[in-house]
């Protein structure tokens, strides 16, 4: 086997990358701002009405601004240039910090179940009925503009804390609109337990989004890929390009892209010159094709 070649002029950091951390943290930080206005009014309104879904969508609605602002955090950091301790960059702080978003969300989960299921036991019906609606139905608009703002970012640089944050705001206005539905029903049809009803289904919605979010966060963590293609799609790309024969495709996850070790067949006669233009053409090519991709090694075989 051939000395393994890193091609020439690769990035450590892509400026594009580095454009999607910087969108990232400036919607995370919008984003917790918000999310601290619509919780203190819905906490309010819930307090004034006596309402449990309103309450707890308020409750929500804080904790998803705690977790915004670990989002942040994480994305801030994942600015940082690689250095002596952390050669690859810091990266997978993005990726941390998603996971430390899901425990969280998991931990208010618990709390909003805990609170309704207490409500539904005694059962109180809802005053100025009106004053919760029109908050929540307000709060509803606020979390899906948000999230159609942090979903476009989130796709555009693959960045998981964002899907994560952006899959919370939907989360919040699906939330949002099932406390208005279940105020409507307590208030204008009678059934009473609905508003508590509307805060265990709110918790639910917390804990389906939180599993997501921990699997895919955790995934990344361990070096899992979670594009079972791109391997196949990289060899493919190479072979077609290049006529040569891609022996094994290694990738792993480093945040929001991918490191990539090809081992390809080579004319054993090549030159260490041919090998590092071949590998600079190869590492080119592949990132052209597959955006995903960061840091590409060659590891040439001879045949």
């Amino acid at each position: 086997m051939l000395p393994s070649f890193q091609a020439k002029g690769q990035r450590e950091e892509g400026d594009d990358l580095a454009r999607g951390f910087i969108e990232g943290a400036r919607i995370s930080w919008i984003s917790l701002w918000t999310l601290l206005g619509i919780g203190v009014a819905e906490i309010a309104a819930g307090a004034f009405t006596g309402s449990v879904v309103t309450t707890a969508d308020g409750t929500d609605s804080m904790s998803d601004a705690a977790i915004s602002f670990v989002v942040w955090l994480g994305l801030k950091f994942s600015q940082k240039k690689p250095d002596r301790r952390f050669n690859f960059g810091y990266h997978k702080i993005e990726t941390l910090a998603a996971l430390l978003a899901a425990i969280g969300m998991i931990s208010i989960g618990i709390f909003i179940a805990f609170h309704s299921f207490e409500s539904l036991l005694n059962p109180k019906p809802v005053g100025h009925a009106v004053v919760a609606m029109t908050v929540l139905a307000a709060a509803a608009g606020l979390s899906w503009y948000r999230a159609i703002q942090m979903q476009r970012i989130a796709n555009k640089y693959n960045l998981l804390s964002l899907k994560t944050d952006a899959k919370n705001s939907i989360k919040d206005g699906s939330a949002s609109l099932v406390g208005l539905a279940s105020i409507i029903i307590a208030s204008y049809l009678g059934f009473t337990q609905m508003d508590a009803i509307g805060g265990v289904i709110i918790a639910g919605y917390i804990f389906t989004v939180a599993y997501v979010a921990l699997k895919s966060s955790s995934l990344v963590l361990v070096d899992a890929s979670y594009d079972r293609n791109l391997a196949d799609e990289a060899q493919s790309a190479i072979e077609t390009e290049f006529h040569i024969q891609v022996l094994r495709v290694l990738a792993r996850p480093a945040g929001p892209r991918f490191h990539c070790e090809l081992s390809v067949m080579v004319d054993g006669k090549m030159t260490v010159h041919e090998l590092n233009e071949l590998s600079t053409k190869i590492q080119e090519h592949l990132r052209s094709e597959i955006r995903n991709i960061e840091r590409v090694t060659v590891i040439p075989v001879a045949g």
